[in-house]
């Protein structure tokens, strides 16, 4: 089958490799209709970590059930699936507390395990034709319809970003009539704003260097600023005078609050990029999110710090260690919450939202390809909105035309 493997720094190929067969009775094998590159991908397709040469890339996968193992139940031959990045076992502590992320089983290099990923499992990726699901009938999220119907673009964004998005909202507290502010506009933030209004949140500001993402954030409903637009409080209060928010509930010594909000989300992660373009300073967004919160707010941090980050510029981020200005975080009283997103928490109640037209998360994808075109738009995503031309927001990777059905093993 073919497959998209890593191969070294800034680069990945299609190469030919063994179809996935089952391992353990209680396995499946998937045949891949859609597989999506997600920005944690460029993570290691940058080499900020440390990635086996030759490992399959992708943990954002859906398909059809090509076989099942004598252990699985609650699945059959051609169903259609969405598969959680999350691995997990669905008996261990973590799994039974609903910490599908923090799985004790699945990952023998510590905890919490995902589908071609870096430190987390030996399990191969789903940007392939193929792939062999553990505990297949915990982890298969069954969806309605035939491949490629009208739902397919939104069912695929349930295996990581939506609920990821989601869970950034659930961490951060937003609840109805709050405001939040979200530093990043890819395909995380873009699905935390979307999510933001789900849950009812009055107002809603997306940061980003990008126009054009921006524009997305927009259809959104969300209020879009830009970097070099000036400081990002400063935009806050002027959005806010413009359209005379809070302005007429203030009383005297109040105007501060025109510049923060309830609720900051970091969908940027260590590899934050500064207003001039430079991917130097990875607490660029923490610090600013801590400035701009209001005093008893809730900060959700679903961008990716890792333990390890072999292309760091200092000696302590290339061990996951950070300054903050924890005297600004105490005085202020802020709750900071973080961590990897438990999926299978969120995607039933997701899948249903979209089904009932509610939610939209297709809206965020700009790219259906081959493929043979994966290395070429690994390369175009790797831009983050800072090319020329079209940008990729979410490109997916469809395996239409090779797709046939076959019989059970």
């Amino acid at each position: 089958m073919k497959a998209v493997v890593f191969s070294k720094n800034k680069k990945v190929e299609v190469k030919d490799v063994k179809i996935p067969e089952i391992e353990d009775s209680r396995e499946a094998i998937v045949q891949v209709t859609s597989a999506a590159i997600c920005g944690s991908d460029l993570h290691m397709y940058d080499g900020r970590t440390n990635m086996e040469k030759g490992h399959i890339f992708g943990h954002e996968i859906m398909g059809i059930v090509d076989s099942v193992g004598e252990g699985v139940t609650q699945l059959r031959v051609g169903d259609r699936v969405v598969l959680p990045f999350n691995i997990s076992c669905g008996t261990c502590i973590n799994c039974a507390k609903g910490v599908t992320s923090g799985c004790l089983t699945t990952n023998p290099e510590g905890v919490g395990a995902a589908y071609g990923y870096a430190g987390m499992g030996p399990h191969e990726g789903g940007q392939a034709e193929f792939v062999r699901v553990p505990f297949a009938d915990f982890n298969c999220l069954k969806v309605p319809g035939e491949p490629w119907d009208k739902f397919e673009d939104d069912f695929l964004m349930l295996a990581d970003i939506f609920p990821t998005g989601y869970h950034a909202c659930e961490l951060a507290n937003v609840q109805p009539g709050k405001s939040v502010v979200i530093f990043g506009a890819g395909p995380v933030g873009l699905l935390a704003a979307h999510s933001a209004f789900i849950r009812g949140a009055s107002q809603v500001f997306v940061v980003d260097p990008s126009k054009e993402r921006l524009k997305i954030a927009k259809k959104f409903g969300a209020e879009t600023i830009h970097f070099s637009d000036g400081p990002i409080a400063k935009q806050i209060q002027e959005i806010r005078k413009k359209n005379k928010l809070l302005t007429g509930s203030l009383r005297p010594g109040e105007e501060k609050l025109l510049k923060g909000v309830d609720c900051g989300i970091d969908a940027v992660g260590f590899q934050a990029t500064l207003p001039s373009g430079e991917k130097s300073d990875p607490t660029n967004v923490l610090c600013q999110l801590i400035e701009l919160v209001n005093p008893g707010g809730h900060i959700g941090v679903v961008g990716v710090y890792t333990e390890k980050d072999p292309g760091a510029k200092k000696p302590q981020h290339s061990k996951g260690i950070f300054e903050l200005p924890l005297g600004d975080i105490f005085s202020k009283a802020l709750t900071i919450a973080t961590g990897q997103t438990p999926v299978k928490k969120y995607n039933v109640l997701l899948r249903d939202l979209i089904l009932s037209g509610i939610a939209k998360p297709h809206e965020i994808v700009s790219d259906h390809i081959k493929i043979d075109d994966a290395p070429a738009y690994y390369e175009k995503f790797d831009l983050r909105g800072h090319g020329k031309g079209k940008d990729c927001t979410k490109v997916i990777i469809q395996m239409k035309k090779n797709f046939k059905k076959r019989k059970a093993a």
